[in-house]
Formats: structure tokens, sequence, C-alpha cells
């Protein structure tokens, strides 16, 4: 199947090579269309967003106002900053004008003059790069006033990041963008109804806007005949971890876990089994190696499971990995990028390293473990955003999954009398 995004051409990236191979074609043909069918078009198609939430695209769009008495947005989120999500940078480097295209069909869709790409902090080569193409887009009269001669007329302004996690989450990134503090909003309202500077705008991801000018160009039921039917389409999904060619590998959705692994990234070094698997960035829950046979790649199909495709970073982990560390280390993660604006995150996830710093020390306690879903599941849904449950689910499912290897870190570290083996965690008390 032909790559819908990453496409294997030399120099793709440069304007005069992307034109060459029918680049704008769509932006053509959507700018001869009422801007109502652009949307039905995408709805139909049934793009689902690609930044983690898989929110219908088309639909997503419909929410906008149509009345001009507000300057209207779009927010293109490419803060790209999961640990084990690196695919929107793939775009950058290698196809950044079919994320233009897609860009502008949006805004004409929607009515909109002013478009925000965000990029995250750390990815200042890829923000020359994508710098560099917009600026060639202005020039060939691609970007701004009466855009191929028509009436339409859109601006395209990139914002760097200042390198904060939460920034990635919807409104946070918008108040960043106003020169606030990176706090995500209370909703409702919501920012279709009430976004950047009080106007009605839209968020998508870098990804989700790079598989539009093909769909217009191509059509809706092209589209859906591309892997899974609920979510159609190819996915970049990101393979990191103890894998001998790690990498972004474009693939249809559905693609089987093991398929991806094996088959494109080469399998596990040493031929050593796998003990754990995130398959969508490092806050989804993760699943054990033995649960991995027949798996698809796709978010009803690991919705069903108990995970979700993320934003499809695969982090693979082999038989020697020790699970309390990792976990370990993600916590720090959160624990340093929680924006500390609900008490339940800003406290709860300093609680969750310090417990598992204790237990990785050889330091732990036998409650310990229950502590640690205890709090858990007090930071899950009591947050203004996502980002408490993003801490929360790596700790409650890791260790839901991994149990033994926590109670094992704990029980070989307490004096015992001679003799007497313990075969749980729940047959012992703490030594006094």
């Amino acid at each position: 199947m032909e790559n819908i995004i990453l496409k294997n051409i030399k120099n793709y990236h440069k304007l005069d090579v992307y034109i060459q191979h029918g680049g704008y074609n769509g932006l053509k043909k959507a700018l001869g269309m009422p801007p109502d069918s652009v949307t039905e078009e995408v709805k139909k198609s049934n793009l689902r967003g690609r930044g983690g939430a898989c929110f219908p695209c088309g639909l997503k769009w419909s929410f906008m106002p149509k009345s001009n008495d507000k300057p209207k947005y779009l927010c293109c989120n490419g803060d790209e900053s999961e640990p084990g999500s690196f695919k929107d940078r793939q775009i950058f480097e290698f196809n950044p004008h079919q994320f233009i295209e897609g860009t502008l069909i949006a805004c004409y869709a929607m009515g909109i003059k002013t478009a925000y790409v965000y990029i995250r902090g750390e990815y200042y080569p890829w923000q020359l790069m994508l710098q560099k193409a917009v600026d060639d887009a202005y020039a060939k009269g691609l970007i701004g006033k009466n855009i191929l001669g028509t009436d339409f007329s859109t601006d395209i302004f990139l914002h760097r990041g200042a390198g904060a996690y939460i920034c990635g989450e919807e409104s946070a990134l918008m108040n960043s963008l106003e020169g606030r503090r990176g706090y995500p909003r209370v909703k409702p309202p919501f920012p279709a109804n009430n976004g950047l500077w009080g106007c009605p705008t839209t968020i998508n991801n870098i990804e989700t806007l790079a598989n539009i000018p093909p769909i217009i160009e191509k059509g809706a039921d092209w589209f859906l005949k591309i892997g899974e039917p609920k979510h159609p389409g190819t996915l970049l999904y990101g393979v990191s971890g103890h894998v001998n060619k790690p990498g972004v590998y474009e693939l249809p959705s559905g693609t089987l876990l093991t398929e991806i692994i094996y088959d494109y990234a080469g399998g596990i070094p040493g031929n050593k089994k796998i003990k754990m698997i995130i398959p969508g960035g490092s806050s989804m829950p993760p699943f054990r190696g033995d649960e991995i046979e027949g798996l698809k790649m796709d978010q009803e199909s690991l919705k069903a499971k108990g995970s979700s495709i993320g934003t499809a970073g695969i982090i693979v982990m082999d038989e020697d990995t020790d699970i309390v560390k990792v976990l370990k280390r993600i916590a720090k993660f959160y624990y340093h990028e929680s924006c500390g604006q609900c008490t339940p995150c800003r406290e709860g996830c300093g609680w969750m390293l310090r417990i598992l710093d204790r237990i990785d020390k050889g330091l732990g306690r036998t409650e310990d473990i229950k502590l640690l879903v205890d709090v858990a599941n007090n930071i899950e849904g009591n947050t203004i955003c996502a980002f408490g449950d993003a801490a929360a689910w790596p700790v409650k499912f890791t260790i839901q999954k991994f149990l033994p290897e926590f109670e094992s870190k704990i029980i070989d570290n307490i004096k015992l009398p001679d003799n007497n083996k313990v075969h749980s965690l729940r047959e012992i008390k703490e030594p006094g």
C-alpha cells in the first residue's frame, strides 16, 4: 500500500518537488467546493484525531460557528512531548507541505483567517524546517492574501513552546499562545465557542491535518477502504525501546502489533522475550508480552483490551527490564511536568514518585502497593485536564499487570525469620 504521509520521494520536503507530485491539488479542489461540503467530506471519511483522543475530525470542524462576528482561529498542535511519541517531527522534516496544505483546507472549510502552529520547544531544528516551508509557500502565493487567485486569505504563524509538556493539552496550549501560564482551562466553555482571546477556535494535531489533502483529492470513500473501518487510514507508528530498528512506520490502522515489532522494527535484540509493551505513549495502560498475540493497533481493538492507541508511540521492553525502575522513571516525568494547578495531581504525582523510589531502593513497606493504587485512584478523574489520568494510569495499570514484580522487590528486602517462606505480599505484615 502506498503511504499517505511519509512518501518515499527524494526531496519531497521541497515545494517544487511536492507540487511536481500533485501537491496542493487537494487545496485547489477544496477551493472549488462550498466550505460546508469540505467539512462533510472530512466527516464522511471518519478521520479520527491523531493526537491521542481519536475524536472525529469532521465532527470537530462542524462545531465551529458559522457567524463571522468574531475572528476564528485554528491551532495546529505540534507540541509532541509524550514520551515514546516522535511522529509529528517526521512530517515537519519530510513532508511539511502536506501539513500546510491540510491547514489551509481546514481554514477554508471553517472560515478561518489565522492559523497558529504550536511546536515543541525542543524541536528547534524542525521549527526551522517548517518555517522554511511556510516561507516558500508564502512566496508562491499559497499562503496569505487571495490564495490561488481566489478571495480566500489565511495566514500561518509558528509559535515555539518553552518545553512544557502540559502545553500539549489544548486549552493550556491556547493560554501559552496568549502569553499566559500554560494552565488548562475548565470546560465548558469549549474552544469552539470560547478559545483564543475568547474567540471560536479549533485545535487539530499535525498528523490529523496532514491526512486532509489526500482525503479531499481522492474522496472519503477511498480513505475509508484503508485500515479499520471505525478508525480508517494509516497511522504513524513510532516504535522505540528494545527493538533492532526503532523508528516511525506508516502502516494501515489495525496492523498487528507483532507484525509492527517483528516485521518492520526488526524484532527484539538477542531474540529475547517481550516483557511489557506500552502501545500509545507513556500514559497508556500497558500490555504484558503474553497478551499481544493477535492484537490489532487501532483505537477500537485496543479499547476492547483495556488500553488506547494514544499517539501510536509503541514502547517495547524485553524480559530483562526492571518494571519498577521503568515505572519510577515514568512517574518522575509526570511529577516534573505537572503544572501544579490541581491539588490531586500536584501532590499525588510527588507521592507516587516517592513511594516508587522507596520500593526501588529496597526500603518498601508492605502497604506501599495499595497506597500507590489509592493515590492513583484519587488523582484519576479529579483534575481539570487529562494530565492527572495520564499520570495515574501507568502506576495503576502497571501494578495490575506486574504485581509480582512489585511484591518481590518489597518482600526480598524485608527481614524475615530463617526458613520462613513467603508466597504473597498479603501473607506478611510489616516487621516491627
